[in-house]
């Protein structure tokens, strides 16, 4: 993407327009990278990585700027200037201000087209705005766009005087609260509702087209076929036009094809080199739109070969499955917020950041939340190799137009992500905000794109559509009952909180479970990614979903601090815990629990005597009963025999055939307190509570006490309130390889 031409745009337009001073405005918290931004390197990256074209015109930075009412007419004075593309109430902006229902933002620059555009049509290119723009080129209207999360463009040749100085000029109206998509946009922002979004808040940019153009691309890979299928959308329903198309690997052609325009076609990529998280390998792509032997457009793009699909493991087990083969996913929650520029990172290297430490920390996949990324975003994924499951950002969908609405940008969403490799799951709704017709919008988004997967609803709503059945757990993890035709996912899980001190946007910050300082949340945060293997084994889960990847606004349950300050989860002991949740092998059972069928266990209600867990002690008339015991409901338990009583005493004797237990570790599941003796000897106690099997290290005394052949377990669980569960088994890990 080397754009050589715009060196020289860039000093046209700085001779025209010199810059001028300017400085954020006075936020909360910045991050390192505000810094950076200034009049004349405001985000000056290709913003469309995936239609590439040499010559173009950024026209982001300084314009002037007015808030009015909606009904008032165009400001003839413009009272602050405002950085494009940061939005209105950003600090980056520079103007900090929130636009209510009752009133336009206005924005207003000038710009120069350069003399060597001559002959050729003029676009321009908004990548979002949030919510409703009109546009104006020299005082005309050149069209209008609704929708707050997808680019559009407008042909402004007939608009243009070819003077020295054109006027572009956008109003925008958004009611954020209106019936439309806004995601976690909030006018009284609290809890898991944050600042709004209003006005331009991605790239603003021209550039010249011949009067025959490409308008769109669509790429998608054919890994059975060994092939690309391609379609080049053009302004044009000339049935003479044909396609041509040539793939590269590092610089080597590797297949070409010709096709006609507007209709699909296959490009051969014979022995094709997968994408995945391990090896993010993307192909180059050229293609032309030719009439007979003229070249009438030529753009430049790239795609990955990969495969989604679902297919079922060795044990029957629905799994989601790259490439042919099940791994699995371990992600974060990815909000997509800046303390300094809301929807907006400050620069791009700010926005590459975060799929950096994800990558980095071991994660493999993110599921961005009620938001879409500008393209760039998910260029990185793409290049750096990290999964991304996408949300439809969510609405409130009460009124027909709102649903209209929803369903619109819902196409828009998928139409203008779906090139992208790492872009594997789409997710309709989330935890049931705005759901309606789940069945039919899963349905189809299926046959819309049918080379991804579905998601009906992340979290507690679901109707049985699509591919996945999805569950939340706070702090969990627990993985939803498996089915026979849909992959498992815990579509979110963690959220343990802690503010840090001077990078923090608030201080009445909250988590869903507080941590007292780092060395509990990384302690508990690494117990939490660890076990998930137990839930990937046991209980078929296919992904899960840390929340999340930083704090936002009054949230500090992040790996991150909200300004990227302070990695909170050390990516070691990240990367270490998701390496064992990913690749841990299953464990040798030594005395099984219910994870790995029914284990008889003696028991009573009743206060035993002081010598109830000695090896000799008599049960004999004690009750018979299968782990585990609790009651329904309680999170990740599998109650076979029902406990609510206050306190269970219970015993079991197991089997050790070989002296190989010296690694041995308790795998147990309690609510509440718990105590655990092992031929007598007192093995480990805890107070407190736990959500789902866990291993912990058994003291070395009772260790030492097992031997070959007949040993014996006692366990007392007291429960005070809430649900009850109690369930040991003793487990010794496997190698890794």
């Amino acid at each position: 993407m080397k754009t050589p031409f715009l060196i020289v745009l860039t000093a046209i337009l700085g001779l025209a327009f010199p810059a001028r001073a300017w400085e954020p405005a006075a936020g909360p918290l910045l991050t390192r990278w505000a810094a950076e931004v200034n009049a004349t390197n405001c985000l000056p990256e290709y913003p469309r990585p995936q239609l590439v074209r040499p010559d173009w015109l950024n026209l982001n930075g300084l314009w002037d700027g007015a808030i009015t009412p909606a009904t008032a007419a165009p400001p003839t004075n413009y009272g602050f200037e405002i950085m494009v593309p940061f939005p209105v109430e950003s600090a980056l902006s520079g103007v900090m201000r929130r636009l209510d229902d009752k009133s336009s933002l206005w924005y207003r620059r000038g710009f120069v087209v350069p003399k060597e555009w001559d002959g050729r049509r003029v676009r321009l290119h908004f990548g979002a705005v949030d919510w409703h723009a009109r546009v104006f080129v020299n005082g005309r209207e050149v069209g209008q766009h609704r929708g707050g999360y997808d680019g559009f463009a407008f042909d402004i040749t007939p608009y243009l005087n070819r003077s020295n100085r054109e006027e572009l000029t956008v109003e925008v109206e958004d009611p954020t609260e209106g019936d439309q998509p806004r995601g976690k946009q909030s006018r009284k922002p609290e809890g898991i509702f944050y600042t709004p979004t209003s006005g331009i808040w991605q790239t603003v940019w021209l550039e010249p087209v011949p009067d025959v153009c490409i308008d769109q691309l669509s790429v998608n890979p054919d890994v059975d076929a060994q092939a690309l299928h391609l379609r080049a959308a053009v302004n044009s329903a000339d049935a003479s036009l044909r396609v041509r198309a040539v793939a590269f690997a590092n610089g080597k052609e590797v297949g070409r094809a010709t096709g006609p325009a507007n209709a699909e076609f296959w490009l051969p990529v014979p022995a094709p080199r997968l994408w995945s998280p391990d090896d993010p390998f993307l192909y180059d792509l050229q293609v032309q739109i030719v009439r007979e032997t003229n070249v009438l457009d030529a753009v430049t793009s790239y795609f990955g070969m990969r495969k989604i699909s679902l297919q079922r493991d060795e044990g029957g087990v629905m799994r989601i499955a790259l490439n042919g083969h099940f791994s699995f996913q371990v992600g974060a929650l990815d909000q997509g917020f800046w303390p300094d520029g809301l929807y907006t990172a400050p620069t791009d290297e700010a926005l590459r950041f975060d799929i950096g430490f994800l990558k980095a920390a071991g994660f493999t996949m993110a599921r961005k939340h009620v938001k879409v990324e500008p393209e760039r975003w998910y260029y990185w994924c793409d290049k750096l190799g990290l999964l991304v499951w996408q949300d439809m950002p969510s609405g409130n969908n009460t009124t027909p137009e709102g649903r209209s609405q929803f369903e619109v940008e819902l196409r828009r969403m998928i139409e203008g992500r779906r090139n992208h490799p790492s872009i594997i799951v789409w997710i309709l709704f989330n935890e049931g905000w705005g759901q309606y017709d789940t069945e039919r919008l899963a349905g189809w988004i299926k046959a819309f794109d049918p080379a991804r997967l579905v998601d009906d609803a992340s979290g507690w709503t679901d109707k049985r559509a699509g591919d996945i059945i999805d569950i939340h757990s706070y702090p969990g993890p627990e993985a939803p009952p498996p089915e026979a035709d849909r992959a498992a996912s815990l579509g979110e899980f963690g959220g343990l909180g802690l503010g840090v001190t001077n990078h923090m946007w608030s201080t009445n910050s909250w988590g869903y479970r507080p941590m007292h300082d780092l060395k509990a949340l990384n302690d508990e945060g690494g117990s939490l990614l660890s076990r998930l293997h137990v839930l990937r084994d046991s209980f078929g889960l296919s992904a899960a979903i840390y929340t999340q990847v930083t704090d936002v606004e009054t949230e500090c349950n992040g790996l991150l601090t909200y300004d990227r300050a302070v990695a909170k989860l050390d990516p070691q002991i990240a990367r270490a815990a998701v390496n064992v949740a990913v690749n841990q092998k299953p464990f040798r059972v030594l005395a099984p629990n219910a994870l790995y069928g029914r284990v008889q266990w003696k028991y009573t209600v009743s206060q035993p005597d002081d010598h109830w867990s000695e090896p000799d002690f008599d049960d004999s008339g004690w009750k018979q009963g299968v782990a585990g015991f609790g009651t329904k409901g309680t999170p990740g338990a599998i109650v076979n025999t029902t406990w609510d009583t206050s306190d269970i005493w219970l015993r079991r004797e197991f089997v050790l055939a070989t002296t190989n237990f010296y690694d041995a570790v308790l795998q147990l599941h309690h609510d509440e307190d718990v105590q655990i003796f092992l031929n007598g000897v007192p093995a480990f106690s805890q107070e407190g509570f736990l959500t789902f099997y866990d291993e912990v290290k058994i003291a070395p005394a009772a260790l030492a006490a097992l031997k070959v052949g007949v040993n014996a377990m006692a366990v007392h669980c007291h429960q005070s309130s809430g649900g009850q569960y109690v369930d040991v088994g003793l487990v010794a890990p496997r190698p890794n390889p």
